[in-house]
């Protein structure tokens, strides 16, 4: 399959399971419910990432899913400081944006070419960020957004690596 088809194929499905969402809310409103997002300024953040998405799905550039997930992972982390108002997670939230560029990656990879190696690119940078708000989350106090869950830090943080680790073996190019 081509990438013309592939950015096709998934613009045709993000339209069909966006208007799968609004009969099921319109039929099933309780289902929606759970779902109380208010559009506060962060969204509009988060929206210039769909935009963003939705013009590299058009003109066919895969690569544009990158600053897409840049941009919405931003006003994600603006949208729970803002509901929250806890501005001083910043110290620590930064450290997601490496994770943002990840998932970036392999969305454009599943859109356009090279899929395993942006697989695994992508995936290294999600652990490495993840490991980073890990360590300045404990620094900077942070963790309290883990809850009862906090104690659990060093735990996670040996599971991360030896995710990653496992991982990176089983994406290694075989050398022959």
């Amino acid at each position: 399959m081509n990438r013309r088809n592939r950015t096709q194929l998934a613009l045709g499905l993000i339209l069909i399971l966006v208007a799968a969402w609004l009969v099921v809310a319109k039929f099933r409103p309780d289902l929606t419910a759970w779902l109380t997002l208010t559009f506060d300024w962060p969204m509009w953040v988060v929206f210039a990432g769909g935009i963003l998405l939705l013009i590299g799905l058009l003109v066919g550039a895969p690569g544009m899913a990158v600053p897409a997930c840049i941009a919405a992972g931003i006003g994600g982390i603006l949208y729970y400081q803002n509901a929250s108002g806890d501005w001083a997670s910043w110290a620590y939230m930064w450290a997601l944006i490496p994770g943002f560029v990840g998932l970036g990656i392999i969305l454009a990879g599943i859109l356009g070419e090279g899929f395993r190696r942006n697989l695994r690119e992508g995936l290294k940078l999600i652990v490495i960020s993840a490991v980073m708000f890990l360590i300045f989350g404990a620094a900077f106090g942070g963790l309290d957004i883990l809850g009862p869950y906090k104690e659990y830090t060093l735990a996670g943080l040996l599971f991360l690596l030896g995710l990653w680790l496992i991982l990176r073996g089983a994406f290694r190019r075989r050398k022959e």
